[in-house]
């Protein structure tokens, strides 16, 4: 059945996600209504995905509408803020009802666990993308930023590093694939935003950065802001259990230090909040493990237990 856009919009992305009492206005209008609660600043951030630049090309639907969101509460969990509200402008080549349900079945299930309603967006034709931008709120002296590394200061990340980017190789047909492969696949797919963690950091932590192009490359835009530097111990950064067991040592390691498109959070807080922060991690029953020290040299050190150096050939994700 042919359909236009306002009836796309009717159809599958009005009352899309969580249902909220400071969204005075939402899909329908020129321009959404919010009502931030007093004494909390307005946290932003937006993201396009492209196909075949940040997600495959027949990645399934409802894991695009899942991701788009996710790397987007992921930013706002390295600010320490609350998810609220998004705005969704999705690109598409032509009308496909099946496609725009599961998409729709993807983003919602998020938005719901997230809490945050849809309250806007745009519908358009031409080459398959989406874009969010979402909204959130956080105490103004509480936020997360990336200039707030002190020297002696600690490096931590979430879960495990690598898993993304050895999906990706999976799912482009680089590797066999076996029956356990699903697990790293599903980590391309579908990243954990560390939403509720984020949240945690808040009056613990110095600075945080959410890891989608690579730690290494992440890291060093808080060693840039903080104008400081960091050691990094290697073989301390954590690889998932599937990784491996699936490839050789050095490919895991510069997929966990350079691969991306793992959503964890870098942490950086004083070594003092230390059973604070494992505290916050056991709540949200998330890995946590520290890999690092801030330090008054400027750049970043890769170093292994023995002491040798190790040298990346990139940092991480760039797109130009």
């Amino acid at each position: 059945m042919a359909s236009g856009e306002f009836d796309l919009i009717a159809r599958y992305f009005r009352g899309l996600g969580a249902c909220r009492d400071d969204v005075l206005l939402g899909v329908g209008d020129d321009a959404a209504l919010v009502l931030p609660a007093p004494g909390e600043a307005v946290v932003l951030c937006v993201d396009t995905l492209v196909a075949d630049v940040h997600f495959p090309l027949d990645a399934p639907a409802a894991s695009v509408g899942h991701k788009v969101l996710a790397v987007n509460l992921s930013d706002l969990a390295a600010m320490g803020a609350q998810p609220a509200w998004a705005l969704l402008s999705l690109t598409l080549p032509e009308t496909n009802d099946a496609w725009l349900a599961e998409f729709a079945r993807g983003f919602s299930a998020l938005a719901c666990d997230a809490g945050v309603a849809l309250v806007g967006g745009d519908l358009t034709r031409g080459a398959l993308c989406a874009t969010v931008q979402v909204g959130g709120t956080v105490p103004p002296e509480q936020a997360l930023r990336r200039d707030g590394a002190r020297v002696g200061d600690a490096v931590y990340v979430t879960g495990t590093l690598g898993d993304a980017a050895s999906g990706l190789a999976l799912w482009q047909g680089g590797e066999p694939r076996r029956d356990a492969d699903a697990v790293l696949i599903e980590r391309l797919h579908r990243p954990t935003p560390r939403v509720n963690f984020g949240t945690a950091l808040r009056g613990i932590a110095t600075a945080a950065i959410d890891i989608s192009d690579g730690l290494a490359a992440d890291l060093g835009h808080i060693l840039q802001a903080s104008n400081v530097g960091a050691s990094l111990d290697v073989d301390a950064v954590p690889q998932s259990a599937a990784l491996q067991a699936r490839f050789p040592a050095e490919q895991r390691l510069r997929w966990a230090l350079a691969g991306g498109d793992d959503y964890e959070l870098c942490v950086i807080a004083p070594p003092e909040q230390e059973a604070a922060l494992e505290a916050a991690a056991q709540a949200e029953n998330l890995r946590l493990t520290r890999i690092g020290v801030i330090e008054r040299e400027p750049g970043l050190r890769l170093q292994r237990a023995d002491g040798s150096v190790v040298t990346l050939e990139r940092s991480g994700w760039q797109h130009f």
